[in-house]
């Protein structure tokens, strides 16, 4: 799909506040209410748009201990490399995960009340997972930027 600037343009304010009327859009834009709509609705059907959610405190929440875990696989087989996958998927403490290039296989973006409820998930839950051969964890001291926008 093409995007056009005002494409672009309403993605932005979508990503910024996606709880804004249609028709605040089409002010900002200058466009009416109906081209506005229909914009929104082509980037939703063609998937630029996959979803809209509620952006958490974390701190409110008491989930405020970030941890950047990487993940070194034993083998790098495809079963494991499968399975691996699958198995942090079910582990809700995991936010993000990406196979990565480097020293490591992974690399997890894990929240968790404390350091005590981090150790715990290790034990009980990462370390479960069958062919990981180590772990090395990184505790984030200060959040600096923290965005769930891509840029357009």
């Amino acid at each position: 799909m093409k995007l056009d600037e005002i494409d672009k343009k309403l993605l932005s304010l979508l990503q910024s506040d996606c709880k804004m009327t249609t028709a605040a859009y089409a002010k900002q834009l200058h466009l009416s209410t109906t081209a506005v709509y229909e914009r929104i609705k082509r980037l939703e059907k063609n998937g630029v748009v996959a979803s809209y959610v509620a952006l958490i405190d974390k701190k409110k929440v008491d989930k405020a201990f970030t941890v950047l875990c990487h993940i070194k696989l034993i083998q790098h087989i495809k079963e494991n490399v499968l399975k691996f996958e699958q198995e942090v998927l079910q582990l809700d403490e995991v936010v993000e995960c990406y196979h990565i290039s480097g020293d490591y296989d992974y690399i997890l973006k894990i929240h968790v009340r404390d350091m005590q409820a981090y150790r715990d998930f290790m034990v009980t839950k990462l370390t479960a997972i069958s062919n990981i051969g180590s772990t090395q964890s990184s505790f984030a001291i200060n959040e600096v930027k923290h965005t769930t926008a891509v840029p357009i």
